[in-house]
């Protein structure tokens, strides 16, 4: 089993390309799974994780309600977002400047087969960086994600997640709000829940911004303590 991780920070990149990465980075992993059976190969896989941050987009997972996005295509151009319809699961979600969009893409054979543990482990490795914060950070249950006051008239979320899986390799993944601009979510329904706001960490601290790059380093922190991993940086290119 490789549990080494290759780690790029794609920086600022448009959500079609970065898509259109991560389906490559998948493929590789799944050519190679596939020789490996067929031809009784026992070559490793590789695992990787990718930053980024998105300028202003909503993406549709493929069980979602396009009703869900309260705006059409011209009030899309006027606020300068774009829109697509994807492969992962879930509904409705934006990305946007602020927020730290994570897109581990990982062989989970050389992990654990469980998709639900490996949700609810990057859920965990979030309310651990909160918790950093001196945030109280759960899971609400039957929702995927990260949201505090849960059980509460102020039940928020601050953390939304969506991933796609087969043959037990992974893409997508998760949107932390940090700095995020929260009125871009006023355009709609958040993951298809009515009646939930939405928060970002540097509202909850009551400051006018977070500083990203210590964000990442506890969210790299936590994963390579929860996946038992060994994390090594690559360079963007």
């Amino acid at each position: 089993m490789n549990r080494i991780v290759y780690i790029q920070d794609l920086g600022r990149k448009d959500y079609q390309s970065t898509w259109d990465f991560q389906e490559e980075l998948f493929q590789q992993i799944l050519s190679i799974k596939i020789q490996n059976r067929r031809e009784e190969l026992s070559e490793e896989t590789p695992n990787h994780f990718l930053f980024v941050e998105h300028p202003h987009v909503y993406t549709l997972g493929k069980s979602g309600d396009l009703e869900n996005l309260l705006i059409d295509e011209n009030k899309l151009n006027e606020i300068g977002a774009t829109f697509y319809k994807i492969n992962r699961g879930g509904d409705i979600t934006y990305h946007g400047p602020g927020q730290i969009v994570g897109y581990p893409i990982l062989d989970l054979e050389n992990f654990f087969t469980d998709i639900h543990k490996y949700l609810r482990f990057l859920e965990e490795m979030v309310i651990l960086t909160l918790a950093e914060y001196g945030l109280k950070a759960e899971r609400s249950p039957g929702e995927t994600g990260v949201w505090l006051d849960v059980g509460t008239p102020f039940a928020r979320k601050i953390c939304a997640m969506g991933v796609r899986a087969s043959r037990w390799v992974t893409m997508h993944g998760f949107a932390l709000n940090v700095n995020a601009d929260l009125g871009y979510f006023d355009h709609m329904i958040p993951c298809g829940i009515k009646g939930k706001s939405v928060t970002s960490l540097h509202v909850e601290l009551g400051k006018s911004s977070i500083d990203p790059g210590e964000v990442k380093e506890k969210l790299l922190h936590h994963f390579e303590t929860l996946f038992e991993a060994t994390l090594t940086e690559k360079v963007s290119g």
